[in-house]
């Protein structure tokens, strides 16, 4: 395969439509690679379906890879900062997903810092993942009880649908009630990939140290 003139950004997919709209925009200059959101019902299903994307990209992209996944989405202990060092690639500093939205460095346990509310950003994870739920058996009412001790939703609306997110963030039937429909657009995100990518462009041209 013939080398690639841009960096790449390796990405879980519940960022797909913020960070295309950035390409889009004019925003970011990078070639896109998304990992499905679909793994994150398991770290191991992330790492085994992460680490070969990884792999093929650091030979075809010379301009370096960023990695957009927060520190624990491979668990508690940091193991996505362990990964990415171990690639040698730039991640971005966020804690997850939602993190990355707020403009990361932690900035989601500043809104959160009890854990007791449920921040969305989309509807389409949490369905997919009721749905599979339900194939193994959970009814309804189980599922409900996964939300016990929250105190609500908070929905951080990026792309300006804040109405026809409300009504299927109605529809998930969590019995949380929607506290608040954030409009937070891209902008932090948007900043957040910018200070990665600034990083990814110093490495290169860092010179590596002989052993």
């Amino acid at each position: 395969m013939a080398e690639k003139t841009k960096p790449c950004i390796i990405a879980c997919s519940v960022l797909k439509g913020e960070i295309q709209k950035l390409i889009n925009q004019g925003d970011l200059n990078a070639d896109l690679v998304f990992v499905s959101k679909y793994f994150h019902v398991e770290y191991s299903l992330i790492e085994k379906n992460l680490r070969p994307i990884i792999k093929e990209n650091l030979t075809r992209y010379p301009k370096g890879i960023v990695l957009v996944y927060g520190d624990l989405c491979l668990g508690p202990n940091e193991e996505m900062k362990q990964l990415a060092a171990e690639y040698g690639i730039v991640k971005v500093d966020a804690l997850n997903c939602t993190d990355c939205l707020l403009g990361g460095k932690g900035k989601v346990s500043e809104m959160d810092p009890n854990h007791d509310l449920l921040i969305l950003s989309m509807t389409s994870f949490f369905n997919r993942v009721k749905e599979m739920a339900k194939q193994e058996g959970v009814d309804e009412e189980a599922l409900k009880a996964l939300f016990n001790g929250l105190k609500g939703i908070i929905f951080l609306d990026t792309l300006g649908e804040a109405e026809k997110s409300r009504e299927e963030t109605e529809k998930m039937n969590t019995g949380l009630p929607i506290l608040e429909m954030k409009t937070i657009g891209l902008e932090n995100l948007k900043q957040l990939l910018i200070e990665a990518m600034e990083q990814n462009t110093q490495k290169l041209q860092t010179p590596t140290k002989p052993n």
